[in-house]
């Protein structure tokens, strides 16, 4: 029975998908850190000198709150940063607050 209730609650818990926790302060000192310099050079500063205009583009390609936090590990991976798994929630819940907005 043990057994079996472990196995209950893992299985809930993969179906929950990414729990938000993270603290979007420190993400937001994350983003600006170490996102704003790669974003704002890209395609000549289409998406503004702070970079955040790739995330509220007409096409853009985030469409769910699993996507954002695939996107955000790239990103880390992309730029080297040795962000534990907190930074990264921490980052993906500034993103989804100040721009995305999917529901938790």
């Amino acid at each position: 029975m043990r057994l079996h209730l472990s196995h209950s609650f893992l299985i809930c818990l993969l179906l929950a998908g990414p729990a938000q926790a993270g603290d979007p302060e420190r993400g937001r000192e994350l983003h600006r850190e170490n996102c704003i310099n790669c974003h704002a050079s890209m395609k000549s500063g289409i998406y503004g000198e702070d970079g955040t205009g790739i995330y509220v583009r007409e096409n853009r390609r985030i469409e769910t709150l699993e996507a954002l936090y695939t996107q955000v590990r790239r990103c880390k991976t992309s730029l080297g940063a040795p962000w534990p798994e907190s930074q990264i929630e921490d980052v993906v819940n500034y993103l989804n607050q100040n721009f995305y907005k999917f529901e938790e």
